[in-house]
This record gives C-alpha cells, structure tokens and sequence, in this order.
C-alpha cells in the first residue's frame, strides 16, 4: 500500500511539474503542459485509476496552495480529470456471455473492452470543454472574446519587427478566427497520444491489465456524423453559439480524421511494402498538416460506406499454414 501512495504521489507530482512549467516561457515547456496528463495516466493502465485519482487530486492540491484557485481548477480540468477518466474507461470491460458448454469447461470469461471510439469521442468531449472554459476566461460573448484574442494577438506580434502595421493587422484577424480551433485541434491530438504513450509505457512494463487494442477496428457511433453536420451548420448562425460550434466541429473532424488512419491500416493489409507507405504517409502528415483532410474525407467514406466491411468481405482468406 505504501509502494502504491507512492507511485500515485510520484505520478501526481510528474503531471503537476509539467503542467506548472508553462511559467517558465520556453518554448519546450508549451510540449511539457499538453503531456502533462501522461504520468496520471500511466499510472492509470499500469495501477489503476486509484493511483491516478490520488496524485490528481494532491498535485492539484498542491498547485493550488502554491499559486492560487485558477491553477488548481486548470490542472484538475486540463490534466487530472482527462488523465484519471481516460485510464479509467481504457480498462474497463465487462464480461461476455458464454454458451453452457464454455461454462463447464471453467474458463475465465472473455471480456469485451470499451470501444475505442468511444474513448476518442470523450478526448473529443474534453478538447472541447478545455477550449470553450478557456475561451470563457476572456467573455461572455463573442465579441468580447474576439476583442480579447485580438488585442492579445497584436501586443505579441506588434513587439516583433519586419512587419508593417496593415499586414499585422490581417495576420492577427486571421489567427483570431483559427486560434480557437488550433487549441482545440491541439488538444485532441496531445490527449490522444497521451494515452497511446501511457498504454505503451504500461505495456512495455508489463503491467497493462488489458490486452493491445487492435486499432484497425476504430469506429464511431452512427451518432457522431449528425452531430458534426449540426455543428457545422451552427457555426454559420453568428455569436458564441458558433463559436462553440466550431470548436465542436474541429474536435469531430480530427476524431474522424484519426478514423481515418485506422481506415488507412486495414486497406492497406495486402500491399507490398506496407510499413514504407504507411510511414511515407505518416511523415507527410506531420510535416505538412493540411494532408489530414484525405483522412478526414477518408473516415466519413468509411461512416458512410463501410470502406473497410467492403475490403474485408473481398479479401482473400490467410493460406492454411504448412
């Protein structure tokens, strides 16, 4: 028991120290602040969501004797509550009902895991809620928070030189329109590697109490595409309803975006030179961004037209072994 307070205080105070460094101003820090849900959630997989749960709340704890309220209630809705609950669902199963002859054989019941697409749906539901508080912080209403960003905006990029007036002008209008939706991209996408990190760290370790999720099966609800047309079709009406709207609309599109690649994973199953490709396209993202609308477009091909059931149903089955 004191081994597992440790682990969970040691956890805690990782995710708290990468969260507070942000004050520093480095630009490394900015990477340290979005991983800082990391350690809880390691600690998640690897000891359960006890242990993320009690280091949560005493880095919160902590963060908030040292520099205020407005930390603790940051750390605990940035980092704590995603890194806790997120571990939580990743190992939560339930058993599936087998035939009476299974049952006479005594073996331990197969489980039947939460679907990942659902975790992706509820990283998407903290991307948003994160965004939408912080925006909060600057109004109440739409123009009030534009004019916050705004006047924001300009005093970092009006202390810069090389740049007349008018041209920072317009370079500031544009980056209040997309900041909103570059944190909230940024905050789907850290969260979702968060967790990809933690479960491999688990793994590596020995400790992850669930099998390796087979990725390639990564669907969302049926659901999920009404709520993203809605969303879209919101953010045109004007005000902070559509501001919220497409906050919503760019959390679901990168969830459909990631749908994607596991799209991307099983049509590819029969090529020659599989891993060369898929890392070629993997690459081409990361250094270029844009290219993430062929896997959105890809991920609502398959919602709509079940791009992988069609690829499976006319695959070859495996050669029998010699």
């Amino acid at each position: 028991m004191m081994a597992f307070g440790l682990i969970a205080l040691i956890a805690g105070a990782a995710s708290a120290l990468m969260f507070a460094s942000i004050i520093s101003g480095a630009m490394i820090s900015l990477v340290l602040f979005y991983l800082a849900p990391l350690p809880l959630m390691v600690s998640a997989l690897a000891w359960g969501p006890l242990a993320a749960a009690i280091g949560g709340v005493a880095a919160a704890s902590v963060l908030g004797a040292i520099f205020g309220l407005p930390y603790c209630i940051a750390f605990a809705m940035i980092v704590a509550v995603p890194g806790w609950w997120l571990g939580h669902l990743a190992l939560l199963g339930r058993p599936i009902e087998s035939s009476a002859g299974d049952s006479a054989t005594q073996q331990p019941p197969a489980l039947e895991w939460y679907p990942v697409g659902r975790i992706l749906l509820w990283i998407a539901a903290f991307a948003i809620i994160t965004t939408t508080a912080a925006l909060l912080t600057l109004g109440s209403d739409a123009d009030t928070v534009t004019g916050a960003l705004r006047r924001g905006l300009l005093k970092v990029l009006g202390t810069g030189e090389g740049l007349p007036s008018g041209e920072i002008e317009r370079l500031v209008d544009v980056l209040v329109i997309l900041a909103p939706l570059a944190a909230t991209i940024l905050a789907m996408v850290t969260l979702t590697l968060s967790l990809w990190l933690a479960g491999k760290i688990a793994q590596t370790s020995g400790r992850l109490n669930r099998p390796w999720p087979d990725f390639r099966t990564t669907a969302l609800p049926a659901v999920t595409l009404v709520a993203l047309l809605a969303a879209v079709g919101v953010s045109f009406i004007g005000g902070m309803l559509a501001l919220l709207a497409q906050i919503i609309t760019a959390a679901l599109v990168i969830a459909y975006a990631l749908v994607g690649f596991a799209v991307l994973h099983t049509l590819t199953l029969s090529l020659t030179n599989r891993g060369f490709w898929l890392g070629g396209i993997y690459a081409v993202v990361v250094m270029f961004g844009w290219p993430i609308v062929a896997m959105f477009a890809l991920g609502i091909a398959d919602a709509v037209f079940g791009l992988r059931q069609r690829y499976l149903q006319t695959r070859p089955p495996p050669l029998p072994a010699a």
